[in-house]
C-alpha cells in the first residue's frame, strides 16, 4: 500500500487506482518538471490532468506505483489532509500579463510560501488575481485578492461546491505590505476562532460585521506605506468611505489620449466601433475599460494620435 500522498480515485472490478498531485507554486512549471511526468506516464500507464488550482495531477497509478512514481518525479505533495490550505492560486500579474493592474506572482508566491498546507479548521483555497477581471476566481476562495490601479481589495468566504458563496470584501488596502497584513490577520482570526466550517460559514456564524470588525481594527503592525494621506483601509459603510470619483468625460469634451475608455464608452457610445475595430473585444471587461487609451492603442499595435482622430470624426457625427 502507499505510504506518501495520493488519493483513492475509483475502484473498478475489485481494481483500487490512485491519483497524486504534486506541487507546483503558482502554476509556473519547467520543461524538465513536465518531461518527468511524462515519464512517470510512460512507466505506469498513468493519466495526466490538469487541475482547476494550477496543478497536473496523475492518475491511474497502481498502489504499488504510488511511492514509485513520488520517487521519479522528485517533487513534493500539494497538500496531505483536506483540512489545510489546498491551493494558492495565482495569475500572471503584471509580470506576464498587459492587462494587470498589480504584481500578482510576487504577491502570491508570499502567501504560498508561507500557507500552503498549513492546518486549518477546514479546507481553505486562495486566491490572488492582478486586475478585477479575477481570472483566479479570487471571490469564490476563502481568501482572496484582487489588484486594482489603487492597490488591492482583500476579500474573504468565497467558495464553489454545493453551496457556492460570493467572497465579501473586507477592505481596500493601497500596498502590497497592507494586503499581506490583513491576510495574515484574517487566516489567524479564522484558525484561533472557527469550528469545523469554511471561511463562508464562519463570517455568516458570527456576522460579517465583527468579523471585519475583529481582522481589521486599526491594522496595528501594518506598515504604513500608503501613496496618499487617506485611510490605509477602506470599511464601507463605517464612515471612511473613498469619495466616488467624479464623471471625467463630461458630453461635448474631446477625446484624448488620456482619456479613460470606459468613460469614452460611457459618454460616446456611438463610437464603440472604432474601438472595436482594431480588436478591442473586452469592451465589458473592468481591467480592460480603465486603462487610458494610449495604453489600449499600444496594447492592439495602433498609432494612438490616428484613433484619437477617428474617434473624434465618429464621435462628431462627420
Amino acid at each position: 500500500m502507499a505510504q506518501i500522498a495520493a488519493n483513492l480515485q475509483r475502484i473498478k472490478n475489485g481494481q483500487r487506482r490512485y491519483a497524486i498531485t504534486p506541487r507546483v507554486p503558482a502554476g509556473f512549471i519547467q520543461p524538465e518538471q513536465l518531461q518527468k511526468y511524462i515519464d512517470v506516464a510512460n512507466e505506469f500507464g498513468a493519466v495526466l490532468k490538469l487541475t482547476g488550482s494550477q496543478r497536473i495531477m496523475i492518475t491511474n497509478l497502481k498502489a504499488e506505483d504510488v511511492d514509485k512514481a513520488w520517487e521519479m518525479l522528485g517533487m513534493e505533495p500539494a497538500y496531505t489532509v483536506s483540512n489545510r490550505v489546498r491551493s494558492v492560486k495565482i495569475c500572471p500579474g503584471t509580470t506576464f500579463c498587459k492587462r494587470a493592474k498589480q504584481d500578482s506572482v510576487h504577491l502570491g508566491m508570499q502567501i504560498e510560501r508561507k500557507y500552503l498546507s498549513q492546518e486549518m479548521p477546514s479546507k481553505m483555497k486562495i486566491g490572488v488575481s492582478g486586475c478585477l477581471n479575477s481570472c483566479t476566481e479570487s471571490r469564490m476562495k476563502d481568501v482572496g485578492i484582487i489588484g486594482t490601479v489603487e492597490g488591492w481589495n482583500v476579500y474573504a468566504g468565497g467558495s464553489g461546491g454545493a453551496h457556492p458563496r460570493i467572497g465579501d470584501l473586507i477592505a481596500e488596502v493601497t500596498t502590497e505590505k497592507e494586503a499581506l497584513a490583513l491576510v495574515d490577520r484574517i487566516i489567524a482570526y479564522y484558525k484561533e476562532n472557527a469550528q469545523i466550517e469554511r471561511m463562508g460559514e464562519f463570517i455568516d456564524r458570527i456576522g460579517l460585521e465583527a468579523f471585519k470588525a475583529a481582522v481589521l481594527g486599526d491594522l496595528e503592525g501594518a506598515p504604513a506605506e500608503s501613496k496618499s494621506d487617506e485611510p490605509a483601509v477602506f470599511l464601507p459603510g463605517h464612515g471612511n468611505d473613498p469619495e466616488p470619483e467624479a464623471p471625467r468625460l463630461e458630453a461635448g469634451a474631446p477625446i484624448t489620449p488620456d482619456t479613460i475608455i470606459r468613460d469614452i464608452v460611457d459618454t460616446y457610445p456611438n463610437v464603440v466601433p472604432v474601438l472595436q475595430s482594431i480588436g478591442m473585444g473586452c469592451l465589458g471587461c473592468p481591467s480592460s475599460t480603465a486603462e487610458p487609451l494610449w495604453q489600449a492603442a499600444e496594447i492592439h499595435g495602433v498609432n494612438v494620435y490616428d484613433l484619437v482622430q477617428k474617434l473624434e470624426t465618429a464621435r462628431k457625427g462627420a
